[in-house]
């Protein structure tokens, strides 16, 4: 007997063929409305940073007007502690109810050739349209930079080595059409937009000088992150206004050259990150736009849009920063093998007195030997050359000696000061002891011994209480006028009204008297 369960379905069977097409259907349909409700997917390529600066900066990335409320996006876990990590966000529209993008981060801390096989395989055709390049800088370490982005760039040039000829031929089409977005009379605007002026303009402005030389195959945005530690060198490291708009002049420069976008963020601040990233992806909000706007003169707020700067835009900040000469000396820098590191200017200089260098790579030709000589650590001084700090040029700071030495050498000091108080203390412990040890046996043999006393005419006298009269008299008559004399006892009136032989005649009689009496017989 069969089963419920094993029954054939009779309505099934009898419509077999209805039920095809009815299946057909209902594929169609949910296809559509699955294709429909697909989000764009979006990738960002973060470079640089430590885990907690990358974690700032995708809160920085992902905040909105709703950030502020208590239904705020809760983000997914962060997964960048080892080798590449991983993330993802959704970017919502301005009523924060329709998603117009799913946006995927993929994190690399640590600049090493190794990691370009982990990088090569997410750059395909169909991704590189969708994907931008964010590279991550501090403003505790603003004397690294340079050297961080030819790092970087070294390592996008092994990732590129490494890519397909098919995604290589689609990363130039990419940097060909980047080179027109923005620019007045372009066809597209920085987010890809179509431009309302396309129509009536043939074409875009022509490149400047020392923009777009070397493109990365990626459209690229440094962000200068922790931009509130600018006070802290201003106040105690001895950091000028001029000096914050050098190092600006320098990342515009270099910055130029690969067509990027410059952006300083700052957790006191909210800043135009999500709008400057989003546009960069194409991502733009159906009912609201937010257009970008440039700022050069806030210097804690800056803000480069790609395809907006020029060396005449850099010069305005004044100095004497020459604009043509670090873009020269960049592009000698990038030339260099993977794997080599940049010398500095006193090794450069060092080989030129040798003979070691060439004509066509002088020393002042390298923008990071440059840079690096003028810019130091901030924990070891500040700045190398201020020009605006002191008259003469000169260095700032000071050297300061190794903590650990320092206190090495004070811990000996304290030792022997501590071992020298200790015999101190010995000595004078001896010392009291062996008093303390006479005074004793002093007081021993007195109290053995008694009071030394004799009888002098019938009178019992304290031998030692008469030697103090005596020293007291002695010293009484040495201090002369200078002491008040002190109030007469009664013996010495006495010694005043009587001479000394009457005073002898006195003694003797009394003596006399004494022994007479004892001689005679009793009654």
């Amino acid at each position: 007997m069969a089963t419920q369960t094993d029954r054939p379905s009779t309505r099934g069977t009898e419509t077999d063929g209805r039920n095809g097409e009815q299946k057909n259907l209902w594929t169609s349909m949910l296809g559509s409305v699955a294709s429909g409700k697909r989000l764009p997917e979006k990738n960002l390529l973060v470079l640089g940073g430590t885990a907690e600066g990358q974690r700032e900066f995708l809160e920085a990335l992902s905040a909105s007007e709703s950030s502020k409320s208590q239904d705020r996006q809760a983000l997914p876990p962060v997964a960048n502690n080892f080798a590449l990590g991983y993330t993802y966000y959704d970017v919502l529209d301005a009523d924060q109810d329709d998603t117009l993008a799913r946006v995927s981060l993929y994190l690399l801390s640590q600049p090493s050739g190794e990691f370009a096989s982990l990088i090569a395989p997410l750059l395909t055709p169909e991704t590189i349209p969708n994907t931008a390049l964010i590279i991550l800088l501090d403003w505790t370490t603003p004397h690294l930079w340079l050297r961080e982005l030819w790092t970087w760039v070294q390592v996008l040039e092994e990732v590129m080595g490494q890519t397909e000829s098919s995604a290589r031929h689609e990363m130039e089409d990419l940097m060909t059409s980047w080179k027109e977005r923005g620019r007045g009379g372009a066809a597209l605007n920085l987010d890809g937009t179509p431009s309302a002026t396309a129509a009536d303009n043939e074409g875009s402005l022509p490149l400047g000088p020392g923009e777009w030389v070397e493109p990365l195959g990626l459209p690229l945005a440094v962000v200068c992150q922790n931009a509130q530690k600018m006070e802290f060198l201003e106040k105690s490291k001895g950091w000028k206004e001029p000096d914050f708009d050098t190092v600006l002049q320098y990342l515009r420069t270099i910055l130029l050259r690969h067509g990027a976008s410059l952006i300083y963020t700052s957790q006191n601040a909210s800043s135009q990150l999500p709008s400057l990233i989003h546009s960069t992806l194409g991502i733009t909000s159906l009912l609201k736009r937010e257009p970008l706007k440039h700022n050069v003169i806030d210097r804690d707020k800056i803000v480069v849009p790609p395809n907006w700067d020029s060396w005449g835009k850099i010069r305005v900040l004044g100095g004497s920063f020459d604009a043509e000469q670090i873009s020269k000396g960049w592009s000698e820098d990038i030339k260099l093998p993977i794997g080599s590191q940049p010398r500095s200017l006193d090794e450069l200089q060092e080989q030129k007195s040798e003979g070691r260098e060439s004509d066509a790579t002088l020393p002042d030709e390298s923008a990071i030997a440059r840079y690096e000589d003028w810019c130091r650590d901030p924990n070891s001084g500040g700045l190398a050359v201020v020009d605006s700090a002191m008259e003469d040029g000169s260095a700032v700071g000071t050297e300061s000696e190794d903590a650990q030495e320092f206190l090495e050498r004070q811990l000996k000091i304290l030792e022997a000061f501590k071992s020298k108080v200790s015999e101190k203390a010995a000595d004078s412990s001896l010392l009291s002891s062996q008093r303390r040890g006479e005074l004793i046996e002093e007081k021993s043999v007195n109290e053995h011994i008694g009071p030394v006393q004799f009888n002098m005419g019938g009178i019992q006298v304290d031998a030692d209480d008469m030697l103090q009269r005596l020293k007291d008299r002695n010293g009484q008559a040495l201090e002369g006028d200078e002491t008040p004399p002190e109030p007469e006892s009664p013996v010495g009136n006495i010694s005043k009204e009587y001479d000394n032989e009457q005073l002898q005649n006195f003694f003797s009689g009394l003596m006399n008297r004494t022994a007479g009496a004892a001689d005679s017989p009793r009654q």
